[in-house]
């Protein structure tokens, strides 16, 4: 079913938090001067529990940890690169090694802001979460998706990563659907397995008709939880299919496409694929839409990769 709201993720946060704000006394956000606007309703409902920090995410970060040692649930808020990359050693010692949950929310993630440049581009925010203890890793690209999972884990006791993409798939899920760690099947096939992210679960849903075309039958699954990510969802597609594609905003090391192959390599006679980005510095100012152009992240760019399967090497 396509998605009739036309709300954006980042608003749905700012709606959700408010909700949730007004029900759990211990949540807390901090911010680096973004959403400053969109979260005054929490700011005027919640008093004492929300603080613009500025552009010090580092700081941020170890102020979070501070609330979360006190017994708060921080939401911690900004910019991706400057979130994760530039505070991930606050995230390791303060949050991590100290088994502190907390809830990051990130936006720009990859190359959402990508006519900003390079300086405001992430590519590798899940391999570097991933890679402490005490985390998990959601990517939630509808509204319902995000108010659904905050919901189920805010509390959980994790260090939590919400990436919030500007652009949604545009597939309307049911709450019922919408489970932390499950992937969701969104169409059932015999001959390949898509396994989409984010905003590109629309793009595998345009490419149906041209795969069918083809004589290929492609089954389509869902994940909005990277980290755990429901690998006994996928090898049972995988298992019947024996063809698999990840379509991913992430480089290789730590992406969903590592996690799957690594899960599927003693299943015999598979063929396996990925779209993603490279490990290379991208120059150009492009636009999100001339960024999945050029990396084939877009529904011609999955039947041309495809078209490649009969001359792949099987795993």
């Amino acid at each position: 079913m396509i998605q009739t709201t036309t709300k954006k993720i980042r608003q749905q946060f700012a709606d959700t938090l408010l909700a949730v704000g007004q029900e759990d006394s211990r949540l807390a956000v901090l911010i680096g001067d973004i959403s400053h606007f969109i979260l005054q309703p929490f700011a005027k409902a919640c008093p004492g529990r929300f603080y613009n920090i500025g552009i010090c995410e580092p700081t941020i970060m170890s102020m979070g940890a501070g609330l979360a040692k006190a017994g708060m649930i921080p939401v911690l808020h900004t910019i991706a690169p400057f979130l994760i990359e530039r505070s991930f050693e606050q995230i390791k010692l303060d949050f991590c090694y100290q088994g502190l949950g907390g809830n990051l929310i990130t936006v720009g993630g990859a190359f959402d802001y990508a006519n900003l440049g390079c300086t405001h581009h992430c590519y590798d925010d899940w391999a570097l979460i991933k890679s402490i203890p005490n985390t998990q890793i959601v990517y939630p690209a509808s509204t319902i998706e995000f108010d659904e999972l905050f919901r189920q884990i805010y509390k959980s006791g994790s260090l939590n990563l919400f990436r919030l993409p500007e652009h949604q798939h545009g597939v309307e899920f049911s709450r019922e659907q919408v489970r932390f760690g499950q992937a969701i099947l969104v169409k059932e096939g015999a001959d390949l397995t898509i396994v989409a992210t984010g905003p590109h679960l629309k793009d595998a849903g345009e490419a149906v008709e041209e795969l069918q075309s083809l004589g290929i039958d492609p089954e389509i699954i869902y994940v909005h939880t990277i980290s755990p990510l429901d690998i006994a969802s996928i090898r049972t597609s995988v298992l019947k299919t024996k063809k698999v594609l990840v379509i991913e905003e992430h480089l290789w090391t730590g992406s969903v496409g590592e996690d799957v192959l690594r899960n599927i390599y003693d299943v015999g006679g598979v063929q396996f694929s990925w779209l993603g980005i490279p490990r290379e510095f991208i120059r150009a100012y492009r636009s999100y839409a001339m960024h999945c152009e050029a990396l084939g992240l877009t529904a011609k760019g999955i039947v041309k990769k495809v078209e490649t399967f009969e001359a792949l090497k099987t795993v």
